[in-house]
């Protein structure tokens, strides 16, 4: 019954994804004539005002001024005030107990989840007008800018843990919209692990350390985090995408964003439509493997983070376009699933993505902590034209996200600060609590009022462009505390997604289970994990039960399928930009340095990094071998004149009577022995393109590189636009999968 009813499906709605999107511009209207901007005290209307301009408001430049205290004494503060040379620091020395008592309490709650993370400002531009299918004023003209702010994360680590950790990653959009503040608040992966907000606790308790010993982690590689996905099957999708390279992501640049939920977009009129949003990037998805993300997180904790940083800084935008799956309320039903099941997708083959338009981050954080730290991403932050659904998950987020700042900030007046303020201004009758930091001139702080003048008036879906809940809302039915019977098919959409694979991606995805499962101290939760495992692919459970010594359960397939979708595999296309990628040159302090000079320049004008790495700095040497591992480069070039540093390490005994600074010797005192050869080794066995200028063969062949083959580049005496044309290739390829073994 099962299989029918999916291929019924499926035959549905083929017509569906061979049609053109119903909503592009042939289908827009013209901009409504009367369209109000938000009225300021002064009489005045307003537009966001750029965010540079906004934050100078607030930031403190303290070059060529005299130290203060917070009340703006001028005072010195580098020794406490004591009863004499040698005696007890005095209670009185308030310069000493403010300096302390601030520090003291410098730091507020981390997050409970997505603690870890990074952000950056930028500007969203609409592609069109979008009036004729919602109201929101930040989609309604033609090329219409609206700030934006991003904060990438984690979601198990704490704030201390490492950025490439296998985990689903955070992705949560800000639109300062000139009708207010609309948050997408997103991840990296379009489904989540559980269906009804009200297991979230359990979910977190289960992935985060063990409560005795605080370990592991930002791990799930333990027993209760199994534990609880067996027992919760509604977490195979997630689990199946988590196991994959969007598990293991390249930066963050090169990763999408996505909404999970269905939302609404609703017109002027009131009528709706279902969405679900995604952030596609423009600069294409890219991955690590498992081994090399490990790797990684010891080298450089904050390799994401500062990817993102340097390449804004850079001037490398990175870019993504805002797009939706747009549908009717009518097919809520409609493909053989719920798409109020936030474990589901809509395959992007059956409803294809409207673009909206463009977002571009091109602003670093000035302050980590007062932006990115201090920022409250609300799923309740929508705006006129965009309402909720009836979503479990997305109902109980409405609740949690606005609690949990009330933890982190000790007060309900959060949205005042900087990073949170819309830029409009604000009208209610709000008042006082914690850290207020406005001024309310109106005494009548009640509605309705007469000594205000009604003031402020109720904006409402005629009157002030106020936001009003889609008119076509019901809440049906009699109270139930269960999951609903449409969510119940919780395996299909989990082999969809891994039948849509590369075979080689399907490969790390039983590695990475393997890895996982092989860690486990319970052989109750192994078995558990097979039974669920063996509800999406026979194949799929036995193969991971041969690393773990177990044995797979008989074929169970109820929910087995050969369908397959598009737009999920990580490497199945070239990536679209080059930006920010880097090679690392490999050379000898004894090399000539004119071909990393020219190379070096000439990947500069293709925004690539070059990186020159030799036995010790001196002119044109960038990092030292001892600092330097294959993970910090997207690509390795070795410099043919020192191929004597990539001999084949021998033996390391009696090194403490032969080895010295010698920079022609694999072994040295300058850096750990057979590190340049390690790093052309690492390199290739992860996939990047390594290459030698000038004669390579030697390297190569101590290296255990095929040359000749996908990804291996003897330059030779090539010239300069020859080797960059070549390298370009590679690192658009980025990962050459041939190299990994696949189970037969």
């Amino acid at each position: 019954m099962v299989k029918s009813g999916l291929i019924a499906a499926f035959a549905a709605y083929a017509h569906v994804a061979q049609a053109a999107c119903p909503f592009m511009e042939a289908d827009a209207r013209d901009v409504p004539a009367s369209h109000p901007q938000i009225k300021r005290a002064d009489g005045s209307y307003s537009v966001p005002s750029n965010t540079d301009e906004f934050m100078a408001q607030f930031e403190v430049n303290d070059t060529d001024v005299y130290m203060t205290s917070n009340t703006g004494t001028p005072i010195e503060d580098q020794e406490s005030l004591s009863a004499g040379e040698r005696g007890p620091t005095l209670l009185e020395d308030f310069i000493f107990r403010e300096k302390i008592m601030h520090f003291d309490h410098e730091r507020v709650p981390e997050r409970a989840v997505h603690a870890r993370g990074a952000g950056a400002h930028g500007v969203f531009t609409s592609y069109g007008d979008w009036s004729n299918i919602t109201g929101a004023s930040f989609l309604s003209t033609p090329d219409k800018e609206t700030p934006v702010f991003i904060r990438f994360s984690t979601v198990a680590g704490s704030r201390g843990s490492a950025d490439t950790v296998r985990d689903v990653h955070g992705f949560a959009v800000r639109f300062y919209t000139d009708e207010g503040n609309f948050d997408v608040v997103g991840n990296n992966i379009p489904v989540f692990f559980i269906q009804d907000a009200i297991k979230f606790p359990d979910l977190i308790h289960a992935v985060k350390p063990r409560p005795d010993s605080e370990i592991p982690q930002a791990a799930t590689a333990h027993d209760s985090a199994w534990d609880f996905f067996s027992q919760q099957p509604s977490s195979m999708h997630t689990l199946f995408w988590a196991m994959s390279g969007h598990g293991t992501i390249r930066s963050f640049r090169h990763t999408d964003g996505w909404g999970v939920h269905t939302f609404r977009f609703v017109t002027d009129e009131g009528k709706t439509k279902l969405v679900k949003f995604r952030f596609r990037t423009l600069q294409g998805k890219a991955s690590l493997l498992w081994e090399e993300a490990q790797v990684t997180a010891g080298m450089n904790a904050d390799f994401n983070r500062q990817d993102l940083f340097e390449s804004i800084e850079n001037g490398m935008f990175p870019e993504w376009v805002f797009e939706a799956q747009i549908f009717e309320e009518d097919d809520q039903l409609r493909w053989g699933f719920d798409v109020l099941d936030p474990t589901k997708i809509v395959p992007e083959d059956i409803v294809p993505f409207t673009p909206l338009g463009k977002l571009t981050l091109n602003r670093n954080p000035r302050n980590y902590f007062a932006e990115t730290e201090q920022i409250m991403f609300q799923v309740g932050h929508v705006v006129r034209g965009i309402d909720f659904t009836e979503d479990p998950l997305l109902q109980g987020r409405l609740f949690s996200y606005l609690d949990t700042q009330l933890n982190r900030h000790n007060g309900p007046n959060f949205e005042q600060l900087p990073i949170n303020q819309p830029r409009v201004p604000v009208h209610n009758n709000q008042r006082d609590g914690a850290a207020q930091m406005y001024i309310p001139l109106n005494t009548a702080a009640y509605s309705p009022n007469t000594l205000n003048s009604g003031s402020p008036k109720q904006a409402t879906q005629k009157e002030g462009r106020g936001f009003f809940t889609a008119p076509n809302r019901s809440t049906g039915g009699r109270l139930v505390r269960a999951v609903s019977s449409t969510f119940a098919d919780v395996w299909s959409q989990p082999r969809l997604f891994f039948n849509s694979l590369l075979p080689v991606e399907q490969q790390f995805v039983i590695n990475a289970m393997r890895f996982e499962t092989s860690q486990l101290k319970s052989d109750v939760v192994k078995n558990n994990v097979l039974i669920q495992l063996n509800r999406v692919s026979h194949d799929v459970a036995v193969r991971v039960a041969e690393a773990i010594g177990m044995t797979a359960p008989e074929a169970d397939d109820t929910y087995y399928h050969d369908n397959t979708t598009t737009g999920v595999s990580v490497a199945e296309s070239p990536l679209l930009k080059i930006d920010g990628l880097k090679v690392g040159f490999l050379t000898s302090n004894s090399a000539s340095g004119d071909t990393a000079s020219s190379l070096k320049a000439a990947l500069k004008d293709v925004n690539v990094g070059f990186v020159v790495v030799a036995e010790h700095l001196g002119d044109g040497i960038d990092q030292t071998y001892s600092a330097t591992s294959a993970v910090q480069f997207d690509a390795i070039v070795v410099d043919g004149s020192a191929s004597a540093l990539f001999a084949a390490p021998g033996s390391l005994a009696n090194s403490n009577a032969t080895a010295s600074n010698t920079t022609s010797s694999w072994r040295s005192t300058l850096f750990p022995a057979g590190r340049p050869l390690q790093i052309v080794q690492d390199g290739y066995k992860w996939g990047k393109p390594v290459g030698v200028v000038g004669s390579g063969s030697q390297v190569f062949s101590a290296a255990g590189v095929q040359a000749g083959t996908p990804g291996v580049y003897a330059f030779g005496t090539n010239g300069t636009a020859s080797i960059v044309d070549q390298l370009s290739e590679g690192l658009k390829t980025f990962k050459f999968l041939d190299r990994y073994p696949l189970d037969n």
